[in-house]
């Protein structure tokens, strides 16, 4: 199965209407990109949904592999929220490959305050689609 960049991802895709649009760019194998959330985007009052910041994570990790062209989808996922994630505050999201195997990628990303500040960290293991 080929992946395919439709423009509609949630959190990267320019022509999803309820989505993110995340800007983002792909340094030295690494994923980087900020992201102020906006309102929209919280459980409690003022504090981003975890299920938000997951899918960040979880964005940073997969994108990455898909830009080089690693083809895989997420198997599992760890996440560790550390401390809220406040709306309109700047944060810095990253994502990395640790390992690359035959059919399965180790992959991490973190999610840091302004202050450099770790709010969110996660670890998966992606799968090599064929």
């Amino acid at each position: 199965m080929e992946l395919i960049d439709n423009k509609n991802c949630f959190v990267c895709g320019k022509e999803n209407k309820i989505g993110l649009k995340l800007d983002y760019e792909i340094e030295d194998r690494k994923f980087k990109a900020e992201f102020i959330p906006k309102p929209e985007l919280q459980g409690f009052k003022d504090i981003v949904h975890g299920g938000i910041v997951t899918t960040l994570l979880d964005e940073a990790m997969v994108n990455l592999a898909y830009k080089l062209k690693l083809n895989a989808v997420t198997k599992t996922i760890t996440v560790n929220l550390k401390k809220p994630t406040v709306v309109g505050h700047k944060y810095n999201l990253s994502g990395e490959i640790v390992e690359e195997q035959e059919k399965i990628i180790k992959a991490k990303a973190t999610l840091k305050d302004q202050n450099n500040e770790l709010v969110a960290e996660a670890e998966s293991i992606l799968v090599k689609l064929k």
